[in-house]
């Protein structure tokens, strides 16, 4: 990851300001960053561990990406002006010290856990495994069909694309830097590397389908370089800055960035921030333009702070940060691992606890595992190096017994903990029983749904006397919903002839809108809509103002409460309630939360996806609720969540 490049720069020679100053407070490195790499490490983590807390926090890893392109640049250029060449195997090595070794200890630690743990914690890990070996963990998962944004398979190393990406273009930009800086025109090489970034982006703004999954563009070296090339774009502008020359003047650029570019960090600091908020992962404007600017942001920051008089990079290197900053590429390799394992074994209690819960035991593993990495594993390899550090133990073990003793149980140690990771990827299950639902569903939807129009095994029932409240059929019904409808799928299917599914796996609630509105442009809104929305995310009473209103008065809504052991769902159901309470006439809720509750055995291992025994409870509560919603009695607004037995009717 990024953070692991930022300490070789600490050996370089310092940019110069405007005014040919040094900005940092110590001779050898860049100012700021360590700051801004541990704003952007609690970013990811926040995101990951806390999710619906901070919900752009992931563009903390295009902040790290930024950060990578600046520093990996400087170091060439830097090397060349100096040396008139590059040692390309000596800067591999380097990067390999950094990187490797902390990688090998949460690989080692993390397989042999999930093989105690077992289950589907193991789904994929000989995939993973042999992503992280080679750095292509973000094309394997391409072509593997993972999802980065899917909650029903906890993929123990998905956080590995990022490393992957980065570790991809430590091989290919040296070589590619060596023949721009051939050219002799600065402007025609910054032109160049700066086109490569306007590509990268408009590829991803090209090749993402609004309201599909984002994970091709999301992992994708040549979609997501546009960060690494703009950090680039910034070592050699800021290479060609001059020295003031008091006796020439200043130059305009001079004056910009002596004088406002100070500020200018600082306001786009804070819109980094603002992005942190505001930015979603399920976001159009996230893939087509907004992660390239925060791209831009991030190296608007990193120039101020490393090459203005501003107090910004002194602000960045508070003690805190830059002990944070300096550890940061630990907290992100130990943070998911440490967040999968966790859940994993506290979604098997029968009363698994508050999400919350959960984030801060990962988050305590995740600080006590990347400080002792830091410590025994990344310090001693990156200023020695592996043979350094195998000569020096085997020096301490030949010293006295109790050293030879501590010695041969270290080798024991790494010897258990490769077995452990042999063990994980033979004992590995081929699919998560979460994944074996959701397929269940997916194959029940791609057959013809019986009792569909036209289907004459199911004709229509003989005509009667008028019921004075007449239930939604089938036919009358669209559903739409996230991947607990999809395994619910088969059994809505049975209970509700001729209905209309539309479920995807990771869909949010501020995605139901433009459903509705396609359907309704289409012609084919029906009567009754379901919505199963809620489990990947918090909902907003705007959006639901949003769809009643795309809808119409002439439509009717249940809205599915959620269960799921996240920080969010209480609130969701909270808010359905409400609104249900407020919209008597033509919503009513489908009480899947209470009804669900005592039966929890009847989902997967996470506590969210239903099998085919909890998908009839599924349909039973979406007919309960239809059944009131005809006679115009929803349920009554309930206020108080978390009990044990059914809520009041």
């Amino acid at each position: 990851m990024t953070s692991a490049t930022i300490a070789s720069a600490r050996s370089t020679a310092l940019p110069e300001t405007a005014d040919g100053r040094s900005r940092a407070p110590q001779a050898g490195r860049f100012a700021g960053l360590d700051g801004l790499r541990a704003l952007a490490v609690v970013a990811v983590i926040v995101y990951h561990l806390f999710p619906g807390l901070l919900p752009g926090g992931f563009i903390g890893v295009d902040v790290f990406f930024v950060i990578s392109g600046f520093l990996i640049t400087s170091l060439l250029v830097r090397e060349r002006a100096g040396t008139g060449r590059v040692d390309l195997r000596r800067f591999w090595v380097r990067r390999g010290r950094r990187l490797i070794p902390a990688l090998v200890a949460v690989v080692l630690v993390s397989a042999t856990a999930a093989a105690l743990i077992g289950g589907s914690v193991l789904t994929g890990i000989g995939r993973q495994l042999v992503g992280a070996a080679t750095f292509s963990s973000n094309w394997l998962d391409i072509a593997s069909d993972s999802s980065y944004f899917a909650k029903d398979v906890p993929e123990l190393f998905r956080n590995l694309w990022s490393l992957a990406v980065e570790e991809q273009f430590y091989v290919v930009w040296p070589v590619l830097l060596l023949a721009i800086v051939l050219i002799r025109r600065c402007g025609a090489r910054v032109a160049i590397v700066a086109a490569i970034a306007v590509g990268s982006a408009a590829e991803m703004a090209v090749l993402y389908t609004p309201g599909g999954d984002a994970t091709r563009v999301y992992f994708g070296s040549d979609t997501h370089s546009f960060g690494l090339a703009l950090g680039a774009v910034l070592a050699l502008v800021i290479s060609r800055i001059k020295p003031l020359d008091l006796d020439a003047g200043e130059s305009a650029f001079q004056w910009f960035v002596r004088r406002l570019l100070p500020g200018i960090g600082v306001a786009a600091l804070i819109a980094l921030g603002i992005a942190a908020w505001w930015m979603h992962d399920d976001n159009a404007f996230t893939y087509r333009g907004g992660l390239a600017l925060v791209s831009v942001l991030a190296a608007v920051v990193i120039w101020a702070a490393v090459s203005s008089r501003s107090r910004l990079g002194s602000s960045l290197d508070a003690a805190p940060l830059r002990f944070i900053g300096a550890r940061s590429y630990g907290m992100y390799l130990w943070h998911w691992p440490a967040f999968v394992l966790v859940s994993a074994v506290i979604e098997r209690q029968q009363s698994p606890g508050p999400a919350w819960q959960t984030g801060m035991i990962a988050l305590a593993v995740t600080a006590v595992a990347s400080l002792v990495s830091f410590r025994f594993v990344e310090t001693p390899i990156r200023r020695s190096g592996l043979r350094g550090c195998a000569r020096a133990v085997l020096r301490h073990a030949r010293s006295s017994r109790p050293a030879r003793a501590v010695a041969v149980a270290g080798l024991m140690v790494v010897a258990l903990l490769a077995a452990g990771t042999v063990t994980a990827v033979v004992t590995a299950p081929q699919r998560t029983d979460a994944q074996a639902f959701i397929e269940r569903g997916e194959h029940a939807l791609a057959k013809p749904a019986p009792g569909a129009s036209g289907d004459p095994t199911h004709p229509p029932a003989p005509r009667g006397a008028p019921d004075p409240h007449p239930v939604a059929t089938g036919e009358q019904i669209m559903a739409i919903g996230d991947s607990v409808m999809l395994a619910s799928a088969p059994s809505l299917q049975e209970a509700f002839p001729g209905i209309r599914i539309d479920a995807v796996v990771s869909r949010q609630m501020r995605a139901a809108p433009g459903i509705l509105q396609a359907a309704k442009s289409a012609g084919t809104l029906r009567k009754v809509v379901l919505v199963g929305l809620g489990t990947n995310g918090s909902i907003s009473q705007s959006t639901l103002d949003e769809m009643q209103q795309i809808a119409g008065p002439d439509h009717q809504f249940v809205f599915v409460t959620v269960q799921a052991p996240r920080g969010w769902t209480d609130g969701v159901n909270a808010d359905l309630d409400a609104y249900a309470g407020a919209h008597q006439k033509t919503v009513a809720l489908a009480e899947w939360k209470s009804a669900i509750t005592p039966h929890l055995d009847l989902l997967a291992e996470d506590h969210i996806h239903p099998g085919s025994r909890g998908g009839k409870i599924y349909a039973a509560v979406v007919s309960d609720a239809l059944h009131r919603l005809a006679e115009r009695s929803p349920v009554k607004p309930f206020t108080v969540w978390g009990g044990s037995g059914p809520r009041p009717q």
